[in-house]
């Protein structure tokens, strides 16, 4: 176990502005023969970021993959799977959805519930998901928290079952890391074994970079100042065949006049955001859907449950920032993210 604390000037300073990013260092002395192709651009209102060695570009193909995760899995398209599946309008889903789902409900099953895309109706009422609200009162809450709940839904011989109609999917924590697994696969059927994918933050790498080195990705912690954001890297892992993915409460959540900070993560148990010192979790996973997911279900389950249960497994890495009573940052890893660091 590694952990490590950080000074910060005001623990509001920490709340405010930390964003835990991640940022590609190409790094490496001899440089590779094949041609290196970036593809830039923005899709479901983030940056994505693609390197990768092939003969020719494949932007169209990139572009192909994209459209078809948008067109399952995006709740603000109205017309995709998952936004007809919630208005009820079909009950069978595609393959993508089907990965979703199997995929939440394995991770709905080992976080005890934490983890739930079904929480879309709790999100909306706490005024994060398409509209601005007021903080919801607790017999609202307690009228959404019969239909949420991925036990409450069954996926059987290519149809999907709610036992309740008004039970609703939101894929937004597991969606880009769907993307960049499909891009990634995309990537590997057209012959490319030399890519980095980046999605929002979240990323999965192969092979080597244009200098020939293994891709280093920083993990950040940065420091804010009164207009900006400073970068200060925590930690730069080396990954290979590796994805990464962090999740955080310091860009979406609700002040109340008390000061406290509620954030946008919805404990799907109780229907309320959580209030708690942990700020980002980074999750080190063999696929970026899976690393996705568990970064938001770490998030949902807390410091102290996070840590019970990273110390144990050997295939998943996990590094969280969270601020200890002195409003210091406290940086913490299990074994399996500590031995990916750069040294």
């Amino acid at each position: 176990m590694e952990e490590s604390v950080f000074r910060s000037r005001r623990y509001w300073a920490v709340l405010a502005a930390l964003a835990v990013g991640l940022c590609v260092l190409f790094v490496g002395r001899h440089r590779e023969r094949a041609v290196y192709h970036t593809d830039d651009g923005v899709v479901w209102t983030t940056g994505y970021h693609i390197v990768y060695s092939s003969p020719s570009p494949l932007a169209d193909s990139i572009q192909a993959v994209l459209a078809r995760v948008d067109a399952s899995a995006s709740v603000y398209n109205e017309q995709s799977l998952v936004s007809r599946i919630n208005r009820n309008d079909t009950s069978q889903p595609d393959s993508l959805f089907t990965r979703l789902y199997n995929c939440s409900w394995t991770i709905y099953w080992l976080s005890g519930g934490s983890y739930d895309p079904t929480v879309m109706p709790l999100v909306e009422a706490w005024g994060f998901g398409h509209d601005l609200r007021a903080e919801p009162t607790q017999a609202q809450l307690d009228s959404i928290l019969p239909y949420v709940g991925m036990k409450r839904t069954r996926l059987a011989g290519g149809v999907l079952t709610k036992d309740d109609p008004r039970t609703q999917f939101d894929f937004s924590s597991i969606a880009k890391g769907l993307a960049v697994d499909e891009v990634g696969r995309m990537l590997e059927r057209n012959g490319v074994k030399n890519y980095l994918v980046e999605i929002g933050g979240e990323v999965l790498a192969r092979g080597v970079n244009q200098q020939g080195a293994p891709w280093h990705v920083s993990v950040d912690l940065p420091l804010s100042q009164a207009d900006s954001v400073v970068h200060s890297s925590a930690v730069v892992l080396t990954i290979d065949s590796l994805a990464v993915a962090t999740s955080g409460n310091y860009r979406k959540f609700r002040d109340r006049p008390a000061g406290e900070r509620v954030s946008h993560i919805i404990d799907p148990l109780t229907g309320r955001g959580q209030v708690s010192n942990l700020l980002s979790v980074t999750i080190v996973a063999p696929d970026c859907m899976t690393a996705d997911a568990w970064a938001t279900a770490c998030m949902a389950m807390g410091l102290e449950r996070t840590r019970a249960m990273m110390e144990r497994v050997d295939n998943l890495g996990v590094m969280t920032i969270s601020t200890n009573d002195d409003g210091n940052w406290v940086v913490w890893s299990n074994h399996r993210f500590a031995s990916l660091a750069v040294q």
